[in-house]
């Protein structure tokens, strides 16, 4: 027997719990399917000394607010899991765990009409569900992606992927190469660093930005500034934004910058792009100290838009002097062998890949990625929660998830109101 639901929600992390708050404020009947447990990805896919690199005070969901002791501060992975796990029961939402959805296609037509589909049938792990809307509510960071020639690595080598890093002691003794420089790459590194283990660091295009500057932590100065809301559309380069990689920084220990120049002065060995592996040698573009002198100018581009916002606005705050280099690379590494260098394993953080293999209808560009805007695609009753920039920077921050939440659960109620009328005469 076939369940119907008025919507479905599949994905039972903050984004799909927080489009379920609103759509049980609106006393719409829904259900969220979730394929292992609520916010199971906060303690299943984060190291163990995992930090947010937001202040706790943005950690704001539908009818549900940080209420620690510490807003400035940054919550530990336990933390954050516990946050999402207490927002669900706050209001008892309507989670149906160890639920997958293997499936899901275009309903069958209704009132006879081929070019009228009736909402989107299902095929799920506890049997056949239909529902008149859905909203994907996962992410978009599904397969982890490892470079093809990492298989030519010596067998010797233990190889993992960042969103299997729990710690150092995941590894043999010696060195450890990462692999990529974004938000999880920086933190792996300095997490390994602080461990006291040798630390080979592989580094890419990714920013950075200052953890405080002027006074105050960089994201409330963003904050303030209205950056975190300007949508996509009205940004240097528009939905290509959607490629780009966060900048890198660290909540740990109350919160600090991550630089790479400082560790290096410390023994931490940096590279530029990763180019293949032969017999057992690496081979490295030399692209290091473009790489740091790019990511430090992101990092005082943004201070400059703080100077300017704070003489702009009259405000009062202390003058801080500009970030100095504190190391260049004398020569750039180009190739470095394996055993010589003691490296005994290797995280991989490079990325993932989307796989909606599963949503069997026509909403993704060629690359696999949804075309939608701010979550509403041309497919009626098929919506898109959560993403990176869906519609701002702060997409990918829980305020925002938050109010993409609420665009969506408005769409979903005007959608079902049209449709009453049109119901009612059949």
């Amino acid at each position: 027997m076939t369940a119907n639901h008025t919507v479905i929600v599949i994905g039972g992390g903050q984004a799909g719990l927080s489009i379920s708050w609103h759509l049980t404020q609106r006393g719409v009947e829904h259900v969220v399917l979730e394929r292992d447990t609520i916010a199971h990805e906060w303690k299943d896919s984060r190291w163990d000394n995992f930090t947010l690199v937001t202040p706790n005070w943005q950690c704001s969901l539908p009818g549900f607010s940080y209420d620690g002791d510490d807003p400035d501060g940054f919550m530990k992975r336990d933390e954050v899991y516990e946050f999402v796990l207490r927002y669900a029961q706050s209001f008892d939402a309507p989670v149906r765990e160890h639920v997958s959805v293997l499936a899901a296609r275009r309903g069958q037509p209704r009132f006879g009409d081929p070019d009228e589909a009736a909402g989107f049938d299902l095929d799920t792990t506890a049997g056949p569900m239909h529902a008149e809307h859905i909203v994907v509510a996962i992410g978009g960071y599904h397969i982890p992606t490892i470079p093809r020639f990492a298989e030519k690595l010596p067998p010797s080598i233990t190889q993992i992927h960042s969103s299997q890093y729990r710690g150092s002691h995941q590894f043999p003794d010696g060195d450890v190469l990462v692999v990529g420089t974004g938000q999880s790459g920086a933190q792996i590194a300095e997490d390994l660093h602080v461990d006291g283990r040798g630390v080979h660091l592989v580094a890419g295009t990714a920013p950075r930005v200052a953890r405080f500057y002027r006074g105050r932590d960089c994201v409330a100065w963003l904050h303030d500034m209205g950056t975190y809301d300007v949508p996509i559309e009205n940004q240097p380069g528009g939905v290509g934004k959607r490629e780009n990689t966060n900048h890198y920084v660290t909540g740990r220990d109350g919160g600090r910058d991550i630089d790479l120049r400082a560790f290096a002065t410390e023994g931490m060995r940096l590279y530029g792009r990763l180019m293949g592996v032969d017999d057992g040698t690496l081979r490295f573009a030399p692209t290091l100290e473009a790489s740091l002198d790019s990511a430090d100018a992101v990092a005082e581009s943004i201070k400059d838009s703080i100077d300017a916002y704070i003489e702009r606005e009259g405000i009062s705050a202390p003058t801080e002097a500009r970030y100095v280099p504190v190391w260049r690379p004398e020569t750039e590494t180009t190739e470095l062998d394996l055993a010589d260098a003691g490296i005994t394993a290797v995280v991989w953080s490079v990325g993932f890949r989307t796989d909606y293999s599963w949503l069997e209808v026509g909403a993704f560009d060629g690359q696999g990625h949804p075309t939608h805007n701010r979550g509403v695609t041309a497919v009626p009753g098929l919506y898109f929660l959560g993403l990176p920039w869906q519609h701002t920077w702060g997409s990918g921050r829980f305020a925002s998830v938050a109010r993409d939440a609420e665009f969506l659960a408005d769409a979903i109620g005007l959608e079902i109101s049209a449709a009453q009328p049109e119901r009612s005469t059949v």
